[in-house]
């Protein structure tokens, strides 16, 4: 009854995590999510405004083209083909823009089930209960079902940590993984996210462990490695020629007909100089200044903050587990009792599962040494937590805990962070292509200030188009802002220009302070900017739709 009871509840997440994101989800996580992606493809197969962000240009690449063309890329181009098709006439609008690629990036987090459900009884954890606890984490239900880098990151430790099992999912020994697919996978892992090789060090390692005592033969052992290293090679390969295509002046038009012939052909078509763009992030991560222009956080911040805002108590139930292991294993240490369990080490399945704890705590240590910290960055870590947390049901007395704390971060995250800012472009979207502005020409100045960089491709507008124009103000101060308002409200060399600013309630006074009029007042509902919180005493007062709220102001330019 029990399991049955579980196998229901991790149906109805499942359901709850595809039909959250045709719903779809309006928080605003983070705009990588937007920019290291879906943006830059739609400008490249839809042909629309957008931003194309610093590593995206040909005079600084730092981010490989290959995942973008594979995920929102094909999801553009089906949309595209079925508009041209005639077999959907409007498919492209800022919807189909938003869900589209979320959409296959939801699919694809059902990678994240399988390998529960494949690693599970190899760790002494029950799967079906370990997948609910998978399923109803916030991070799987919001974080997965975005398109960052960090989300396919997560996808391919999993993989590998598929791979590497020793054990099948009824718990027998299987013989190690052949080496091809391994190397395949750490290799994207690295073009997708140099950061990759921090997740995959562990696993790699358990994996070499378990060549070396199953293989009796130098010459087999050997043989894996070449195997690992040619198709790793080739890999790159694949990589670095769809790169430097891409990045070279010649254009999407000859990315695909160079696709299309040899490799080798591809490569000696090649004038421009190669690019490899993991060690172009690597040589600017590496520089301490370039990542203080991102933030720069105390080294601790991985431990400390984010995992808990990821993980909760399951980050901290994993941190009590690691010092009681670790004092232990000194303690046994200095008793000069510790027992020699063959080469894998400390990496043997015991009681305390201390592999699962390696493979969680050393990428998170890796990562710390880092001084840009953001909580997306620890997402890939979800599979051994919860897989540790199971193992002999470390979590289950916490349940109401693990609850109630996914849930708030499922409202937080999916729905009041920055959430005003995705149905404010789906709303102008449809008021500047709507009949009466397309019979009667407009002019339109959309105004952002105070909330995160709005994806100009939700806005759907051609590249041909130059009636619509976006102004992000970011967080301006109230000089700089109050300026660039007067100025567009009073730019009378256009006749029927329509002004808008768009702000969150918490610095709408600032804008009152402008000597600026405003009509068509429009509120979104909700919004949190954490940059600009609400104070605590309006949340209590008639006024606290305003201040968790996102403002349209159309500029009255009359008076």
């Amino acid at each position: 009854g029990a399991g049955m009871g579980a196998k229901g509840l991790w149906a109805l997440l499942a359901a709850l995590r595809a039909g959250w994101c045709l719903l779809p989800q309006a928080g605003y996580l983070h705009p990588d999510e937007f920019f290291q992606s879906p943006e830059v493809m739609a400008g490249d197969i839809l042909n629309l405004q957008v931003y194309y962000p610093w590593e995206f240009l040909s005079s600084s690449p730092c981010r490989t083209v290959v995942f973008p063309l594979m995920t929102s890329g094909v999801t553009y181009w089906v949309i595209k083909s079925l508009q041209q098709l005639d077999i959907c006439s409007s498919c492209i609008n800022s919807y189909t823009l938003l869900v589209s690629p979320r959409l296959l990036f939801t699919i694809f987090s059902f990678i994240l089930d399988y390998s529960v459900y494949r690693l599970a009884p190899s760790w002494e954890a029950d799967p079906w209960k370990t997948l609910v606890l998978l399923a109803g984490s916030y991070v799987t239900l919001v974080f997965y079902t975005r398109t960052f880098t960090n989300t396919l990151e997560g996808l391919l430790f999993a993989l590998l940590m598929v791979l590497v099992s020793s054990r099948k999912s009824d718990g027998s020994l299987a013989a190690p993984t052949s080496s091809p697919l391994i190397g395949i996978i750490t290799t994207a892992g690295f073009f997708n996210r140099p950061t990759f090789l921090a997740f995959a060090l562990m696993p790699l390692l358990y994996w070499v462990g378990l060549i070396v005592d199953s293989q009796k033969s130098i010459k087999t052992v050997i043989h894996h490695f070449l195997k690992l290293v040619l198709y790793s090679c080739f890999t790159a390969i694949v990589f670095v020629t769809a790169d430097t295509v891409y990045f070279s002046s010649m254009g999407l038009d000859d990315f695909y007909s160079i696709k299309k012939s040899s490799l080798f052909d591809a490569i000696g078509q090649l004038n421009e100089k190669i690019i490899v763009t993991p060690f172009n992030f690597l040589s600017y991560n590496f520089n301490p200044h370039n990542l203080a222009l991102h933030g720069s956080h105390p080294r601790v911040t991985h431990f400390t903050v984010n995992g808990i805002m990821l993980f909760g108590i399951l980050h901290i139930l994993a941190i009590c587990a690691g010092f009681k292991m670790l004092k232990k294993y000194i303690h046994q240490v200095i008793q000069v009792r510790l027992c020699y369990h063959g080469s894998s080490g400390l990496l043997v399945r015991s009681e305390g599962n201390p592999t699962l704890l390696l493979f969680y705590f050393v990428p998170l240590a890796f990562l710390s040494l880092f001084s840009h910290q953001e909580p997306r960055f620890l997402i890939p870590l979800i599979l051994p937590l919860v897989l540790f947390s199971m193992s002999h049901n470390r979590a289950v007395r916490w349940k109401q805990v693990i609850i109630v704390f996914n849930v708030l971060g499922a409202l937080l995250f999916g729905c009041l962070h920055q959430g005003g800012l995705i149905p404010c472009l789906f709303h102008l979207e449809q008021l500047t292509h709507s009949p009466e502005s397309s019979n009667h020409p407009r002019h339109y100045t959309l105004l952002f200030a105070h909330t995160y960089m709005p994806p100009r491709s939700l806005l759907n507008i051609k590249k041909s188009e130059t009636h619509i124009e976006v102004i992000d103000m970011a967080g301006s101060e109230e000089e700089t802002l109050c300026q660039t308002v007067k100025w567009q409200a009073s730019d009378f060399t256009c006749n029927d220009c329509y002004v808008f600013v768009i702000i969150p309630g918490t610095v709408r006074a600032t804008i009152t302070k402008c000597g600026v009029l405003f009509k068509n007042e429009t509120l979104i509902f909700p919004h949190l900017s954490m940059e600009d919180p609400p104070q605590i005493p309006f949340l209590f007062s008639g006024n606290w739709r305003s201040q968790l709220g996102l403002y349209i102001l159309q500029v009255d330019r009359d008076q």
